[in-house]
This record gives C-alpha cells, sequence and structure tokens, in this order.
C-alpha cells in the first residue's frame, strides 16, 4: 500500500514547499517529482541517495541535477501520510540551519493544528 504525500500548509493557506517546487526549473521539477513517486511508494524504507534522516522526526528528500542538489523537508504523520514541509537548493555539504528551524516550525504548527 502507498503512502500519501501532502502539502503542510500554514494558517493562511501557503504552502513552503509546493510554492518551491514549482518555481523549479523544468528539469529540476521533474526529477524532484520522480523521487517523491518512489517515496509513496516506500515510504519509511526509503533511503540514500533518495532521502536521508535528519534527526527529530525530519527527512531530507535528495534530488541531484547536474550541480544543483535540490531538497525538500518532510516528516511522517499518521499510518501512511509524509508531510512535505519546504525545499531549498543546497549550497554546500551541511543543511542549512536556518531551513531545518523552518522544517520545525512547520511539523510543530501542523501537529499542532491537526490535533485540535
Amino acid at each position: 500500500m502507498d503512502y500519501k504525500v501532502v502539502f503542510y500548509e500554514n494558517e493562511y493557506g501557503k504552502a513552503p514547499a509546493y510554492d518551491f517546487i514549482k518555481q523549479l526549473a523544468p528539469k529540476q521539477r521533474a526529477k524532484v517529482e520522480g523521487v517523491l513517486k518512489i517515496l509513496e511508494e516506500k515510504g519509511p524504507s526509503i533511503r540514500e541517495p533518495y532521502s536521508k534522516h535528519l534527526g527529530e522526526g525530519l527527512y531530507e528528500l535528495r534530488c541531484m541535477l547536474g550541480g544543483d542538489a535540490v531538497r525538500v523537508l518532510y516528516f511522517f504523520f499518521r499510518d501512511r501520510i509524509i508531510v512535505l514541509t519546504n525545499g531549498f537548493i543546497k549550497k554546500n555539504a551541511k543543511t542549512p540551519r536556518k531551513e531545518l528551524e523552518k522544517a520545525k516550525r512547520y511539523m510543530t504548527d501542523f501537529l499542532s493544528r491537526e490535533w485540535r
């Protein structure tokens, strides 16, 4: 049984990961969408090079195209739901703290509103 990928939306209906993916160049977007299909099929059993656990329940979807390292952060929710939080083009070896903090805030916000 496949997993379902959804986009985190803030209280105003903005979906940062969706907006990020839509602004990518067509080839980058196609690559991300292809890896998202693998994520939907494999769920938590997906591994590198497609996904990496970052700790505290967060993961990064990893897509390489040319010299660009496209990353989309996500977490698992309930049975088979994967929530995409935000995305960025990675410039160096470490995931930027700013992006990690943003994903943590989005996850906390999602969980607090989902359980109301």
